[in-house]
Order: C-alpha cells, then sequence, then structure tokens
C-alpha cells in the first residue's frame, strides 16, 4: 500500500510490485512514495537524461518541496526508477521525471511507475493526466491517446518557456482520461 496525503487527508493506494527481466528471481521491485532522504539518489537517476538534454532538470529544493508527488522504484534498499506527478488544477495532473536506472530499462518498470503515478492521481480526485514525452508508444500500451500540446497552457506556462527546444520541440502530448477508466486509472484489472 502506498500512503498519501493531500490538503490535510491522509490515504493509502496498492503499491505496485514487479520483476523485471533485469532482476533475478525473488528479486522484486517496490514502488512506493519517496523520502526526503532520497533526492540525490533520485537526481541521479536521471542526470544522464538532462545532460543529454532529453530532461528538463530538476533542483533539490524544488524536489523536497512536493517530495509527496514523487513514487520511487526500489529493489534491495536501491533506488532503480522514479516518476512524478505535477498538479495543475483541479482535474489537470502531469506524469513527469520519469526515469529508470540503465539496468532495469526496456523491463515494463516505466511503466509500472506510470501506473503508480496514475493510481496517485485517481487517489488525489484528478481525472485527467498528461505527459510530454519521447516515449509515447509506452504511454499509448497503457491507455494514454496522443493529444496537442497547445490544449494544455498550464503546461506551456509553467514548463515549456523554460525549454531550450520550445522553438522545436519534439515531444508528444499523451492524455489519459482516468473519468473513462473505471478502475482507478488501471486497465485490464
Amino acid at each position: 500500500m502506498l500512503s498519501y496525503q493531500v490538503e490535510g487527508v491522509t490515504g493509502t493506494m496498492h503499491s505496485q510490485s514487479t520483476q523485471t527481466g533485469a532482476a533475478r528471481a525473488g528479486d522484486a521491485v517496490n514502488i512506493r512514495p519517496a523520502r526526503i532522504s532520497e533526492v540525490g539518489a533520485m537526481l541521479a537517476i536521471f542526470a544522464g537524461e538532462v545532460e543529454a538534454g532529453r530532461m528538463l532538470p530538476r533542483t533539490p529544493a524544488e524536489m523536497r518541496a512536493h517530495i509527496d508527488d514523487w513514487l520511487v522504484a526500489e529493489r534491495n534498499g536501491a533506488l532503480v526508477g522514479c516518476v512524478s506527478l505535477v498538479h495543475f488544477n483541479d482535474s489537470l495532473a502531469e506524469v513527469r521525471s520519469l526515469a529508470v536506472t540503465e539496468e532495469y530499462r526496456g523491463n515494463g518498470l516505466g511503466g509500472k511507475l506510470i501506473k503508480s503515478a496514475l493510481e496517485l492521481a485517481a487517489a488525489r480526485g484528478r481525472s485527467r493526466v498528461l505527459a510530454l514525452t519521447r516515449a509515447a508508444p509506452v504511454f499509448l500500451k497503457l491507455g494514454f491517446e496522443v493529444d496537442r500540446v497547445a490544449n494544455y497552457p498550464e503546461k506551456v506556462w509553467r514548463d515549456c518557456q523554460m525549454c531550450p527546444l520550445r522553438e522545436q520541440c519534439d515531444e508528444v502530448a499523451v492524455i489519459y482520461q482516468l473519468d473513462t477508466h473505471h478502475n482507478g486509472g488501471r486497465q485490464g484489472s
């Protein structure tokens, strides 16, 4: 179970536990809320993506201030992935800063992190979840649909203005309608 607190309300939701191809039999990966003490490890997970220009940087202060919006994937005490859920308004949230360590890529862990973020969004009462991504097939497999970035001025005003690629953006906007998926954002359950 994942615990969360929103506007003074505490609750729980189901935790995702999975085995990836990189893990040996019996080595489960647990997805859970992040802790402030893990901010450095989380930054390290996506440092290479930031350096390569594939992800916008996040500051430790920003991450600590919004630690309740972060989920991490942990295996044997080590972080192997992370994702954040950014809230724009009462209905819209965004899956952001999705990253998985090199040895766990291509094994479904990113999808598990996205599903956990969808569960968090549903628990917080959001009806739509946005992502801007270069990995649209991962999101489409989970039930997201392609949309236009221009349909989300909240995102453009908040993040796109500082992006060095804003004039030649190569990311695809995808949206997930939680209110049309009747089982808490999880398909096929």
